[in-house]
């Protein structure tokens, strides 16, 4: 009989579901956050398209500010310092520099890395920094919810990262670009754009028809190459003398017959198609088309359903970024010895007009007086 017996080291449990099919396997082949080339299209997308590199800086900032709420009442003075004088990257500062940009990436490549970078010295934050997501690959660690990551670079080398716990990663619903699905629509609008210069280089630019028609029988038409090259030379003065704002007038004997070449076609009207395409790429950014600049109605305004619809994506985006910025405060209070919890509150989201805001008020400050009211003569009575 055995007395002494080893004890069992306690293991999590890990998760006896199936996952989702994936079109890798994470555990053999590390899968990119977002490919190379798909990257590459997307930033391409949002130069060559600027109604939506224009839609994700407006969520950006419609997204607002914050602040985060440390439960230690003394560090809160010092850890609002940090948050606002914190470096990230080579040109940027504070936290909400950082979210900005993390979320920029969130938006355009479906998913955002970023990296606590600390001190070796004094294990202090020394900054923040916004990753590559096309260089990132992610797999399953020995736990059943850890995360390993290995940058990829360009040469074909991989790093294992010896830290994953300074790794920020987010992505958005399944991982996918909010642009996904766009570069299609957008090359026929591009398309459409590239035949609208083209036919104003042919028609737009007015050009002339001069001709010259000679009578038989007569001199004119014994000398009417001469006359032609003479016709010609004029006219071509004439033209000249305009862009120096000097007007010469055409004279010319015989008949001479003079039309726009051009003039009798029309230019295609492409209003439909192009706000067709513009249609479906803003039902993708979920942005009102007056805040594009985009006035399709002379009376077109933001209506309670759509300030509702957006807050909603705002709120959203806000769901996703606060865990990274906790995990940023957190690291922080955790590097200077404090075991405090921190939370994020975010700014109100206004979007209705200050009129609406202000009947709203004042209707609910009536319901509450008349309320009172009623409460009081039940207590009368």
């Amino acid at each position: 009989m055995k007395l002494f017996k080893k004890k069992r080291q306690a293991s999590r449990s890990a998760p006896e579901i199936v996952a989702a099919p994936r079109i890798w396997d994470m555990q053999r082949t590390l899968p990119p956050a977002v490919e190379p080339a798909e990257k590459e299209l997307y930033d391409r997308l949002r130069f060559a398209v600027p109604v939506i590199d224009a839609a994700i800086m407006k969520v950006i900032r419609l997204t607002g500010g914050f602040r985060v709420i440390c439960s230690d009442e003394e560090l809160q003075e010092e850890l609002d310092r940090f948050l606002e004088n914190v470096p990230v990257g080579v040109s940027g500062r504070s936290v909400g520099c950082f979210a900005d940009n993390f979320l920029d990436s969130m938006l355009t490549y479906g998913s955002a890395v970023g990296e606590i970078v600390k001190d070796s010295e004094n294990q202090r934050i020394a900054g923040l920094w916004l990753g590559d997501v096309s260089s990132v690959r992610i797999g399953t660690g020995k736990e059943p919810f850890a995360r390993t990551y290995t940058v990829c670079s360009a040469d074909g080398t991989s790093k294992k990262v010896s830290h994953p716990e300074n790794i920020l990663y987010a992505s958005l619903t399944g991982g996918k670009s909010l642009l996904r699905g766009l570069p299609a629509l957008s090359s026929i609008l591009l398309r459409i754009y590239e035949c609208i210069g083209q036919n104003y280089d042919r028609a737009g630019n007015v050009r002339y028809a001069v001709t010259y028609k000679p009578q038989s029988g007569t001199d004119d038409f014994v000398y009417s190459r001469e006359r032609a090259q003479q016709i010609a030379n004029e006219w071509a003065d004439g033209m000249n003398s305009a862009r120096y704002g000097q007007v010469k007038d055409f004279v010319a004997v015989g008949d001479v017959d003079i039309k726009v070449i051009g003039a009798d076609n029309k230019l295609f009207d492409t209003n439909v198609p192009v706000r067709q395409l513009l249609e479906q790429l803003i039902a993708k950014l979920s942005i009102p088309p007056f805040l594009l600049g985009l006035n399709w109605s002379s009376t077109e305004r933001m209506s309670s359903q759509q300030a509702d619809i957006l807050t909603s994506e705002l709120e959203y985006y806000r769901r996703l970024l606060t865990p990274v910025i906790c995990g940023v405060a957190g690291a922080y209070l955790a590097s200077v010895g404090s075991e405090a919890s921190c939370r994020i509150e975010w700014d109100n989201i206004n979007l209705q007009d200050e009129t609406a805001l202000a009947e709203a008020r004042l209707k609910n400050a009536q319901a509450r007086e008349i309320e009172m009211r009623l409460d009081e003569k039940s207590g009368n009575i």
